[in-house]
């Protein structure tokens, strides 16, 4: 079976160039991305899986076309969603710029011929021009798809943002326009920590953004590790999310001490109770473990509540994308702390998980390494 995207298989009855072709994929991709990671500098620390993407579909869509008769006149123009796809997802999961994705379709034209040279494989002028017909409309569809998200994020965010924005920003003015007007100076007092309440949600807003940029365009997050005890951090912010939202939140864990950043770990840990009480069945526990395991430590964040489909999981993983749920109830959100979450995980060398069924609710896991201080130049998803 072919990785071409009618799944086709029988490759015997495919003609002698194509079946040359599906036997030097693996040498032409290895290839391939030796000079990606080489030339294009977004694709550098990309992980095989996500640099790969789509295009072995593309490749043996290629293949395929170069049967006289095959029903597949072009690799990309009866299958224009391969190419598509591709670019969709560079747009969601890497740092990429238009140039970038341009750039691989290139050099992937360029690989394919030297190996097809370098093995003896006789190309006609006619196959060479349905090669490079079919990946020229690839970049096409995939620079498409690739604007087209990057414009929908943009115009997402910028809405949400100014929608987010303008909520504390009016409740601030109103309230510091009520003090003039009174001399009861509990109300005054009342009034004023309403105000300051209001400027700490939109300088916390407004930091979620920065780092959101900073994470998007390929940054890694500025961690500054030290040695601290994450018990202090969990109860701190357990605290102060019970001085917000009720006695809620259970702890269970014991004092673990390692080197990270202590910023980053307390604004994911809110990020992660924020969205346990936000999504989270109301008046139900929320409970936050940690635990020590092989010099690591697992940070958990549960809730009962309606579970995250099993199709939507990563999503709620990817910058500005929710769950379905979530975009179609009447929780107002960015789509970024999830995605923040993550950069912190990963920029610790580490990673996030996600487990969430009806019968045993939802929880959220950070598992890092208790030193993460020789890990911080790890490569990261995000």
């Amino acid at each position: 079976m072919t990785f071409a995207s009618d799944q086709n298989v029988d490759p015997g009855s495919l003609s002698p160039i194509s079946r040359r072709m599906l036997a030097l994929r693996e040498e032409v991709f290895s290839e391939w991305e030796k000079r990606v990671r080489e030339s294009v500098k977004k694709a550098s620390a990309l992980p095989p899986p996500i640099l790969i993407n789509t295009l072995p579909t593309l490749y043996d869509n290629i293949a395929e076309t170069l049967t006289p008769g095959y029903p597949r006149t072009s690799a990309s123009v009866a299958t224009p969603s391969v190419a598509l796809e591709h670019g969709n997802e560079r747009a969601r999961l890497t740092g990429h710029d238009v140039h970038a994705v341009i750039c691989e379709y290139q050099i992937l034209r360029s690989t394919l011929v030297d190996v097809l040279r370098r093995n003896n494989v006789p190309v006609s002028d006619e196959e060479m021009q349905v090669i490079g017909s079919s990946i020229d409309a690839s970049i096409r569809e995939a620079v498409t798809a690739f604007t087209l998200a990057q414009a929908a994020f943009r115009e997402q965010f910028v809405a949400t943002l100014a929608h987010d924005l303008r909520s504390p920003l009016a409740a601030a003015v109103m309230s510091a326009h009520l003090i003039p007007h009174t001399r009861d100076f509990e109300k005054i007092d009342q009034t004023a920590r309403k105000i300051v309440e209001n400027l700490d949600r939109i300088d916390q807003m407004v930091q979620d953004m920065l780092d959101t940029l900073v994470f998007q365009s390929g940054q890694r997050l500025s961690l500054h590790p030290s040695n601290f005890d994450i018990a202090e951090v969990v109860r701190e912010v357990c605290e102060m999310s019970a001085a917000i939202h009720g006695p809620r939140f259970e702890i269970d864990g014991g004092s673990i001490k390692g080197w990270w950043g202590r910023e980053a770990i307390k604004r994911a840990l809110e990020n992660l109770i924020g969205n346990a009480v936000k999504y989270g069945a109301p008046d139900t526990p929320v409970r936050v473990a940690f635990q020590e395991y092989h010099e690591r430590m697992l940070l958990s964040v549960h809730n009962q509540g309606e579970p995250i489909p099993a199709d939507q999981v990563e999503s709620v993983f990817q910058v500005f994308r929710r769950a379905k749920a979530a975009k179609e109830g009447d929780r107002q959100g960015w789509g970024i702390g999830l995605p923040y979450v993550r950069s912190v995980a990963e920029s610790h060398g580490g990673s996030i998980g996600v487990d969430s069924a009806e019968e045993r609710g939802t929880t959220f896991s950070i598992d890092i390494p208790i030193d993460s201080r020789p890990f911080q130049n790890a490569p990261t998803l995000t």
